[in-house]
């Protein structure tokens, strides 16, 4: 499979989906108040950053992400084999990454399990999304 062959529809939808998960996940209704806490940022942190450089930054990678899983999985897969591998990628390779650094950075477990869950769940909605749009 190559460039000319995906869905850049789904990949777009995909990404999207990336943004209102983060914006659910990271909310104060579930955990961004813990986020903040564990990562050491405050909400005067937050105002203070620069949102073109977060938010087009961000959409820039997960539609990269969304890309490249989508070159990943072709043009075949079942909608249950996309899900499959988007929660293998974010659990056995993003999480796992992420807490290789986390260990050395001494950063804490509840740091490393907010930021884990939501890479699960992303890669795993990112890969229905793509399972269904193929």
């Amino acid at each position: 499979m190559n460039l000319l062959d995906v869905n850049y529809f789904a990949i777009l939808v995909a990404a999207l989906s990336s943004f209102m998960l983060g914006g659910i996940w990271y909310s104060k209704a579930f955990f961004k108040n813990a986020w903040l806490e564990s990562s050491g940022l405050t909400d005067l942190d937050l105002q203070s950053a620069n949102p073109k450089l977060i938010f087009g930054g961000s959409f820039f990678l997960v539609f990269i992400a969304a890309l490249m899983l989508s070159l990943f999985l072709g043009k075949d897969t079942s909608v249950g084999e996309s899900i499959g591998a988007g929660f293998v990628i974010g659990f056995f390779w993003i999480s796992s990454s992420l807490g290789l650094s986390y260990i050395f950075e001494q950063r804490p477990l509840k740091l490393f399990l907010i930021n884990g869950g939501y890479h699960v769940l992303q890669f795993s909605l990112m890969g229905l999304i793509l399972g269904i749009w193929p």
